[in-house]
């Protein structure tokens, strides 16, 4: 019921920020980001994150991403650094998570495998004549987002539930990471975060929720 509750939160700090987003209010924006990713985590625990090895590594993982998105809310070149640090401690933080559990790997593995050098390279090539100093940070990134969504077929859940949400919601995060990068690389205008955000915030519901 708890995690219910925090799912519902989210939803409406999430409607908040892109609101703040849209009429450009920063103070909204600094309340907002902040409590819409808080209650992830909290989504996270109230569903029983502390009960199991793969639930720590995702509230790990979570923790990591709050401080992301914080770190994304300043426009400087340093602290997206820093942030694009954070999400990648993050998505490190789920790949331990999605193998702890003893990876088994399969035809599912090796699907998404193909499937996501594909999608890295094909975002690679769109990117590379914008980021300037960033493309190798860039690229880093890429690569352990692509290992986190293929790793993601390989998730034991502690209570049985199915990997195909698991699977959705990575590849979801990793979407909503193009919206992020065409914002501060190619065309940044409102569009990009009206669908990242909500995208975002869903696909980390629901890797909370499958703890």
């Amino acid at each position: 019921m708890a995690a219910t509750l925090f799912i519902s939160y989210c939803l409406v700090f999430t409607a908040l920020l892109v609101f703040a987003e849209y009429r450009d209010l920063p103070r909204i924006r600094w309340i907002a980001k902040p409590l819409a990713s808080a209650c992830f985590v909290f989504a996270a625990v109230s569903a029983g994150a502390l009960d199991s090895i793969y639930g720590v590594w995702v509230l790990a993982a979570l923790i990591l991403c709050m401080a992301g998105d914080i770190l994304l809310i300043p426009a400087g070149s340093r602290t997206f650094l820093a942030g694009m640090g954070a999400f990648a401690l993050g998505h490190a933080a789920y790949i331990a998570a999605f193998v702890s559990g003893g990876p088994d790997f399969g035809i599912a593995f090796l699907a998404a495998a193909g499937a996501m050098v594909i999608f890295a390279t094909l975002a690679l090539i769109w990117l590379w004549p914008h980021l300037g100093s960033f493309r190798w940070p860039v690229t880093g990134y890429a690569v352990i987002i692509a290992v986190m969504v293929v790793t993601s077929t390989l998730a034991s859940l502690p209570g049985g539930g199915s990997v195909v949400m698991v699977i959705l919601g990575t590849f979801a995060f990793a979407l909503s990471d193009l919206a992020v990068a065409r914002e501060k690389f190619v065309s940044p205008n409102f569009l990009n975060k009206a669908w990242g955000l909500p995208l975002y915030y869903g696909a980390q519901l629901v890797l909370a929720a499958s703890v």
